[in-house]
């Protein structure tokens, strides 16, 4: 199992140790000491999946309060995904990452407490499974948009067309009005056991 720092390097891409032969496949997606040897040392409260057609985008969540970290994979098909940094006292504060995750890569995202996290369907369908750091809590749920230009996702568009939202994400709120996290959040990723990263995206203001 590889560990990989993204450009934000809180962020992690896990590539699993995959072993196939004529009956199939094998890989372990979770291996809680290892993980800790990484610097992701939480424990998973709750596993969420979804289904999604082509050219749908849901994002970018996160919850103001009961912050959740997230270890993303795609189960069925490829999607974009990203995650932007909203604590305030953090170097990497506005800035996003992305990954291509898919059933076909088997490579999973670690996204810590204090970042919003979206993703966009690229394949014809798209099953994307989660385990997050703690429930979810409708009150608390926020929403950044999607396309804001202070912040500069490069999403991926399917011929330009714009994506599939739910009218909660379509009325996301952009970066300089959105609640952020003003306290101190732990960088509970990024240790030794993770590649280094290169530098993160910075915004397009």
């Amino acid at each position: 199992m590889e560990f990989i720092r993204l450009r934000i390097p809180d962020v992690i891409r896990i590539r699993p140790d995959f072993h196939q032969d004529a009956r199939g496949f094998f890989m372990e997606v979770y291996e809680s000491r290892k993980f800790a040897a990484a610097g992701i040392p939480h424990v998973f409260v709750q596993d969420n999946q979804s289904g999604s057609g082509r050219g749908v985008l849901r994002g970018l969540h996160y919850q103001i309060r009961q912050p959740q970290g997230k270890l993303v994979r795609a189960v069925a098909g490829e999607v974009f995904d990203a995650a932007v940094d909203l604590r305030r006292a953090s170097p990497t504060f506005g800035l996003w990452t992305s990954a291509l995750l898919s059933a076909e890569n088997r490579d999973q995202l670690w996204i810590p407490p204090g970042f919003a996290h979206g993703f966009y369907v690229l394949s014809e369908w798209a099953e994307v499974a989660y385990k997050a750091t703690d429930f979810y809590a409708p009150e608390w749920e926020r929403a950044l948009l999607w396309n804001d230009p202070a912040v500069g996702i490069e999403w991926p568009l399917l011929a330009g067309l714009p994506p599939t939202l739910s009218p909660k994400d379509a009325a996301g709120m952009a970066l300089s009005l959105a609640e952020t996290y003003e306290g101190h959040l732990p960088a509970l990723s990024g240790g030794p056991g993770a590649s280094p990263a290169p530098p993160a995206h910075r915004s397009a203001s």
